[in-house]
């Protein structure tokens, strides 16, 4: 083991919300060290869209110009049911810059808050994996791992990932953005209950169809609930949800390939699958072309019991997961990260103590309760159209929004959101 590395911060994850995190930290000069297990950024992603209010944060580390000249902005979403439209929702903020949600993959987010990051003089420690976590008097001791690969096998070789080194890291404070696999929850010992049932999704992008094809369309159709979004000019993203039934009955006949999401591999779902399932869900649609990539990916509704403590504390996956439509979860974790990175900041320069902490932790829970449906939620009024009312449990994780934001596009639908 090599001599401890001492930081002011410790971020255990290099996706969007632990990046955010670290650069804003850095900005109010912080010492900070990001580790991650992955051996580069993810290729594909699943997250796409940035609501209005993290455009917000991320135009205060100076990045939301790059943003909004890679991405592509979508100010309506139109709700279905079955073929039917029923509802238009304005998206983003009124009044604000941003009246819009930005349609741009996870992968680019993250390579400009890497680059914007090393620019700090901070770089990602990629193939860093965390070991444990210990508490000492005035610091959280971490293990972390360094990783290698090792190719073994004669003929036909054969490739693990195996430990190379083992680093101490001595830090004031821990952010656990490492997802919802986190070795940092873990760590906290807390748990990871499910707060409602998963859900499975056939994932793919294609030639964008149907009129309008630069509008979000959200498609309530049965029991499932789809959703388009629109990408780079001339296509689209679709996530249409299947039941388990449904993925059991297909298994003999999936395609042995994959697609492979950062170090995970999932199912590539054939064209005459995905043809079948269009026509069902969205005639309007017209036929399916030049598809490109496609997994089956199931997601997880859960929610850690604890925020944190102490030096040690969660934001993004490793905190909560939910349904994928309304792309809350990546977009409420940059909101994490921020605040945590400001709480740790005024606690380093003597302007609060621990008590910050423990209101980030109390009011993040509370939301994810709400957001996942757990406490309150979206309430029908005298005036609510009846499809909306019917399905308001079902519309509040596909919003695209948190916070005022989702009270905002709630409020356009006349339901009122109760926490």
């Amino acid at each position: 083991m090599f001599g401890p590395v001492k930081t002011e911060v410790l971020v255990v994850g290099a996706g969007p919300v632990g990046l955010l995190a670290a650069l804003q930290l850095a900005d109010e000069g912080i010492d900070v060290e990001v580790i991650d297990e992955q051996w580069r950024p993810a290729g594909h992603s699943y997250a796409l869209a940035l609501h209005a209010a993290s455009l917000r944060l991320l135009e205060r580390v100076g990045l939301v110009d790059e943003l909004l000249e890679r991405g592509r902005k979508l100010s309506t979403m139109t709700l279905f049911e079955e073929a039917d439209a029923r509802a238009a929702l304005r998206l983003g903020l009124p009044e604000t810059p941003y009246p819009f949600v930005l349609a741009l993959p996870q992968s680019e987010l993250e390579s400009l808050l890497a680059a914007r990051l090393e620019r700090k003089g901070v770089r990602v420690r990629w193939n860093h994996r965390l070991a444990s976590l210990d508490s000492a008097a005035d610091a959280t001791v971490a293990r972390v791992d360094r990783l290698t690969k090792e190719s073994t096998g004669y003929g036909v070789a054969h490739t693990d990932w195996v430990i190379d080194a083992t680093k101490e890291f001595r830090a004031a404070f821990v952010v656990g953005a490492d997802g919802h696999r986190s070795m940092v929850r873990r760590a906290l010992g807390a748990t990871f209950e499910e707060a409602g049932p998963s859900q499975v999704f056939a994932v793919f992008e294609c030639a964008a169809g149907g009129s309008h094809p630069d509008q979000p369309r959200l498609v309530l159709h049965g029991s499932t609930v789809n959703v388009l979004w629109p990408i780079e000019e001339g296509r689209g993203r679709w996530s249409l949800e299947r039941s388990s039934s449904m993925a059991e009955a297909d298994d003999r006949f999936k395609s042995r390939l994959t697609t492979q999401m950062g170090e995970r591999y999932f199912p590539y779902l054939g064209e005459e699958t995905l043809r079948t399932m269009l026509i069902d869900r969205a005639s309007w649609f017209g036929p399916l072309r030049d598809l490109g990539w496609s997994i089956e990916i199931r997601f997880e509704r859960r929610l850690s019991s604890l925020a944190g403590r102490d030096r040690i504390w969660l934001a993004g996956d490793a905190l909560h997961t939910t349904a994928p439509v309304g792309m809350q979860s990546m977009n409420a974790g940059l909101r994490e990260a921020s605040l945590l990175a400001s709480c740790i900041t005024r606690i380093r320069r003597g302007g609060g103590g621990r008590s910050l902490l423990e209101e980030y932790g109390r009011e993040r829970l509370q939301e994810w309760r709400f957001l996942l449906g757990a406490a309150g939620g979206l309430k029908a009024q005298p005036t609510t159209a009846p499809f909306i009312a019917r399905n308001a449990a079902r519309l509040l994780p596909c919003l695209p929004g948190t916070g005022d934001e989702l009270h905002g596009l709630a409020a356009q639908l006349r339901l009122r959101a109760e926490s």
